[in-house]
């Protein structure tokens, strides 16, 4: 299922193929390269492939709808998968693009910092574009910096494990804590904090039935109480940063939504974090003024990349997540299907679907090949080939220049103006 609307499997690839095609045909127009926000962001599969995908969102998104960026509003630019990314195989993947598409009006990523060396080598050949940093990542890189070397930090983390080991296979278990993986915890952790303040609250000051629910339940606290000071502090912390990040996901950031911020951020009550975080938004403010969005709203996160990576996981890649066949459906995943893209496919020749199939080998067909051979063991070696799905270039662009995308109420509220999908 696609933006709602059912497409056969094995339509899927000759789609992507045709929307990453259209790439090399009408998305270097002054438009698109001077108008457009490109996301960037890598993901791992099964195997030793890593997915690097760039997504590119209309920068004044904020200006044609009420909501966060969705599905709809993406166009998958281009998707690689390789044994391992670093600074300058971005880079040099990039400027492949570029030499295609010209270069976004800004990029849009997390704080990886192999993503910011290949943005800083790309402006030393002269292709810099402003840089946004995506608004989950940065107050969760902010949590980190402040609560990774609290002193109850460690026996936190810790008293949630053996509680949750307490509650399973109990009755009980629906009180267990929710799962935080360890990459990135930042990122969810104050799910975790947000369980153990309720769960403490169900234990009032005061003496228990000895066998009643609560005599049980405090049974499985383990040094979670302990942790009360360390809970409070956290949750007091987290939550008008959780708020400003809602509001600035749904409406970007602007000198509205940064006023509406305000308060917000003046409740934050440990100081360092306050400052730091008012600090981190009127940085991308002066980059929303830049690209004259400060009045209309600069997208700041990446949360469509993140839901692409999962969907493409979750649909057609089958149990075994096998990260060239998740790569390959990323570009199907994006906008709306048009009438002219199913035309397009239709005209997509086996041999031409091949072509592109051919280069890498599936997890699945290794499988297949050897379990019942165990004499094709060490055909596994070696280094295997992977998918890259780029537009290609029939005349390299002028890609040393950026026209700025003007961007006012008329062209912006006009009923005329459509996406690129073409649907206004």
């Amino acid at each position: 299922m696609i933006s709602g609307q059912i497409i056969p499997s094995l339509t899927v690839t000759r789609l992507s193929i045709v929307r990453i095609q259209s790439s090399s045909k009408g998305l270097h127009r002054p438009q698109f390269s001077n108008g457009w926000i490109w996301m960037i962001d890598m993901s791992i599969g099964l195997g030793t492939g890593k997915i690097l995908t760039v997504l590119a969102l209309r920068a004044d998104h904020h200006a044609l709808a009420s909501d966060a960026p969705g599905f709809r509003d993406v166009h998958c630019v281009a998707v690689a998968v390789a044994d391992s990314w670093t600074g300058e195989t971005i880079a040099s993947f990039l400027d492949r693009v570029i030499a295609v598409t010209g270069r976004p009006a800004a990029y849009l990523k997390d704080g990886g910092t192999d993503l910011q060396r290949a943005i800083r080598l790309l402006g030393e050949e002269g292709l810099s574009s402003p840089t946004i940093d995506d608004i989950s990542h940065t107050i969760a890189n902010l949590l980190k910096w402040w609560y990774l070397d609290h002193p109850l930090f460690q026996t936190f983390l810790s008293a949630c494990g053996r509680v949750s080991a307490n509650l399973k296979q109990t009755v009980l278990a629906c009180l267990v804590p929710p799962r935080v993986q360890t990459k990135s915890r930042f990122m969810n952790l104050h799910r975790l904090i947000i369980w153990a303040d309720q769960l403490l609250k169900l234990s009032p000051p005061g003496g228990a039935r000895k066998g009643s629910m609560l005599s049980k339940l405090r049974e499985c606290f383990d040094l979670l109480p302990s942790c009360k000071a360390f809970i409070r502090r956290f949750r007091d912390d987290v939550t008008p940063l959780l708020e400003c990040q809602r509001i600035l996901k749904a409406e970007g950031l602007s000198h509205r939504t940064m006023a509406q911020c305000e308060p917000l951020i003046d409740a934050i009550p440990t100081a360092p974090l306050r400052r730091e975080f008012r600090a981190c938004l009127e940085s991308q403010l002066d980059t929303a003024r830049s690209l004259s969005l400060d009045a209309i709203g600069l997208p700041i996160s990446t949360d469509p990349l993140e839901s692409l990576f999962g969907l493409a996981k979750l649909h057609g890649a089958g149990q075994i997540k096998d990260a060239d066949r998740t790569a390959i459906r990323v570009p199907a995943l994006c906008g709306i299907p048009t009438r002219e893209e199913a035309q397009q496919v239709v005209g997509v020749s086996v041999a031409e679907q091949d072509e592109i199939t051919a280069r890498f080998t599936s997890l699945t067909k290794q499988r297949r090949e050897v379990l019942p051979h165990p004499d094709r063991l060490e055909s596994l070696t070696g280094s295997q080939a992977h998918v890259e799905l780029v537009p290609s270039a029939q005349k390299r662009s002028n890609h040393q220049k950026i026209l700025q995308f003007p961007v006012t109420y008329r062209e912006t509220r006009d009923p005329h103006v459509s996406h690129q999908n073409g649907h206004g």
